[in-house]
């Protein structure tokens, strides 16, 4: 029988976000996901990013409005920025403009626009030059930009909403290989949860980080005290456990705190089993960073 690990008594630090969905459609999974994958680039970790972005759910030809195979992705900023609503549009603008509009047969809509709206598409569809003109697609009122392609179809409007970053789990393993498998494992349970995304490489983040820094230009810096390499040299301020040679950790984001908590006991259950797998535990900061719990074993 297979040793569960240790599944510590601590929660996730949580912090409040705006975020704004995007239904993006193309005529086939390939291309798809090279607009999917393009979109969501480069935005791992605000700590530099100008957003946290990844995939959320993939729908069926039967669920998106011109019947072809779609991908609804998330596009979050802190909200503790006080340019946050700026923010999050300049990143929606730039992510659409050069990233989806350029993808072959790409188009994109608003799977539910809120109450808070950018006239996103109006913006983008300027690309033509005066030749972009309003029309009703799907039953939906849409901008319809010429392409050397064919056209590029957008809704005209896009909402953004309330919504948490920063849920997480550490993976503690004997050795990296253990690390990574259960961080896999864990990835890939916590992304089948509707409405939550994880930002970071394959859904893993090598380096996890604590907040703040000893240089005044960063705003984080690695956690010291949880390094395998660092152990001898920190001593008693090593707060490694024995015989753990790698940690992982997954960052989840979503709509709602309920949301998050579902998708990290998916990952919890899927992981926990795992050879070479010490223990589970996750990041906080006593509440200074956020005041949205994501309990481990409650």
């Amino acid at each position: 029988m297979t040793a569960r690990a240790e599944i510590e008594d601590t929660y996730a630090e949580a912090f409040r976000s705006i975020y704004a969905e995007v239904l993006i459609t193309a005529r086939d999974r390939r291309w798809l996901d090279h607009a999917v994958s393009s979109a969501t680039g480069n935005a791992s970790s605000t700590i530099l990013c100008d957003c946290e972005a990844g995939l959320d759910r993939y729908l069926d030809a039967a669920e998106t409005p011109d019947g072809r195979p779609g991908a609804v992705v998330q596009f979050h900023v802190p909200r503790f920025r006080k340019d946050r609503v700026e923010s999050l549009e300049r990143s929606l603008l730039v992510r659409l403009s050069q990233n989806v509009l350029t993808c072959a047969t790409a188009s994109c809509f608003c799977p539910d626009p809120g109450e808070n709206r950018y006239k996103l598409g109006r913006k983008i569809a300027f690309f033509g030059d005066g030749y972009q003109r309003r029309a009703v697609r799907h039953g939906r009122r849409v901008w319809v930009v010429p392409t050397l392609g064919g056209e590029f179809v957008i809704d005209r409007r896009f909402g953004w909403h309330e919504g948490l970053m920063g849920g997480n789990l550490w993976f503690f393993g004997s050795t990296i290989d253990a690390a990574i498998l259960a961080a896999e494992r864990a990835a890939e349970a916590a992304a089948t949860t509707p409405g939550v995304i994880l930002p970071f490489p394959g859904g893993l983040a090598a380096s996890g980080s604590k907040a703040g820094s000893r240089y005044t230009f960063s705003i984080a810096s690695t956690y010291e005290a949880y390094c395998p390499t660092l152990r001898d040299r920190l001593g008693e301020k090593s707060r490694l456990p024995g015989g753990v040679a790698s940690v992982m950790e997954i960052i989840i984001n979503g709509k709602c705190l309920e949301t998050i908590s579902t998708a990290t006991k998916a990952a919890i259950a899927a992981s926990v089993e795992t050879p070479g797998l010490r223990r589970i535990s996750a990041g906080n900061y006593g509440g200074r960073l956020g005041k949205s719990f994501v309990w481990l074993t409650r």
